[in-house]
């Protein structure tokens, strides 16, 4: 590595809340206000009109709000009776909530491996996959495609290898709500998608949120029983075992607001990506989109040669640019999955790429100036 510029300049946010925030202004507080005036703090009537509004967003027939990205995970696992005996298939390479909620419906996880240049998961290894559940007398049940990064999984060969199986698809856009795959919204692909809206998402509330979105007329009224604690005809009647998973009516406040600003941030996101990759395609491994696909670039991740990483994350430290790493250990390798199946052959990708990736400061208010800081101090700490 280089030695480092010093700098007394401002150090750059990874992820910048505080200027959406002011964009939006009296707007939220407006929003708030509206809630802390009508006193009705969970079911409010803003959950249903946000539950509306996504829903067209994403092109889904319904969208049901929730607790959290992982809740509603959980939800659609719990709706369509996911058990004990039945596989369930995720990519190694994601965050730990993607694999959690399968062992608390009982169902086992099994691993599969991505692709190297989209970082989504290999259909091929999900195929290997299928046939290590089986051999193993598990049940596949449920594909859960994560759209990692802001950019859609191949809905297509996963479509016809879940059709193939038997396999209801269960997208997980947690960072991915907003992209596009063939033209179309992500929420509106296979059997049920799940969201979150963490603050740091795209799309994000100022507190834990998420949604379920579907075309199933007949699962939105179990989704909904089981947000509630699994009721029946009222919340003494539990006709099945749910949970607590509403979304606040504070923070479905907030995400109207936030959403009628949402494309455009979207757009502000492509502006820096394309930015980042023009001016870094020399000097590392810049992320590959998809024709059939566009991202929301959740998080702007390059790739680099073993050992280099962590020289750059300390040189980029001391010239006031954060990085983050995203996923220093594939779920296989997690302490607590070990003992969970793969597809067999060691994973090899997701292996690789937990030891190359690191994620550079991206979001809708990096302004060139800013950018332009990011780029000169990883050309210089890379040698450029």
């Amino acid at each position: 590595m280089n030695s480092h510029v010093k700098t007394d300049l401002a150090p750059i946010p990874f992820i910048d809340v505080a200027a959406q925030r002011a964009r939006l202004g009296t707007r939220i507080d407006e929003a708030v206000k509206r809630v802390l005036d009508h006193c009705r703090f969970v079911n409010g009537p803003e959950v249903a009109e946000l539950e509306q509004k996504l829903a067209a967003f994403a092109g889904a027939k319904h969208a049901v709000a929730c607790a959290s990205g992982t809740d509603a995970l959980a939800m659609i696992l719990m709706a369509w009776g996911v058990k004990p005996g039945d596989a369930v298939f995720c990519p190694a390479f994601t965050f730990c909530a993607t694999a959690e909620v399968v062992p608390w419906v009982g169902a086992t996880p099994v691993f599969v491996d991505v692709l190297e240049d989209t970082f989504n998961i290999d259909p091929a290894s999900l195929e290997a996959a299928i046939k290590v559940a089986k051999a193993k007398g598990l049940t596949p049940k449920v594909v859960i495609p994560v759209d990692l990064f802001g950019q859609p999984a191949d809905m297509d060969a996963i479509g016809a290898i879940a059709t193939a199986n038997g396999l209801k698809v269960l997208c997980d856009t947690a960072q991915g709500f907003g992209a596009t795959w063939n033209g179309r919204r992500t929420g509106s692909f296979g059997d049920a998608t799940a969201t979150s809206f963490f603050p740091a998402k795209p799309l994000g509330c100022f507190g834990d949120g998420g949604a379920v979105f579907t075309d199933d007329d007949d699962l939105v009224p179990v989704l909904k029983s089981v947000r509630e604690h699994g009721q029946g005809v009222d919340k003494y009647e539990n006709v099945r075992i749910g949970m607590t998973g509403r979304l606040d009516t504070m923070q479905a406040a907030i995400l109207l607001e936030k959403i009628t600003i949402f494309e455009d941030e979207i757009a502000a996101r492509q502006r820096a990506a394309e930015r980042y990759n023009a001016a870094l395609k020399d000097v590392c491994i810049v992320p590959t989109l998809d024709p059939r696909a566009t991202s929301v670039w959740a998080q702007y991740t390059i790739r680099l040669p073993h050992g280099v990483r962590d020289g750059l994350a300390a040189a980029l430290q001391k010239e006031g640019v954060p990085t983050a790493v995203y996923y220093r250990i594939p779920m296989h390798r997690q302490p607590a999955y070990a003992e969970y199946p793969s597809a067999g052959n060691g994973l090899p990708v997701c292996e690789r790429l937990a030891g190359e990736v690191i994620s550079l400061p991206m979001h809708a208010y990096l302004d060139e100036a800013s950018q332009d800081r990011v780029i000169a101090a990883v050309r210089r700490a890379l040698g450029a």
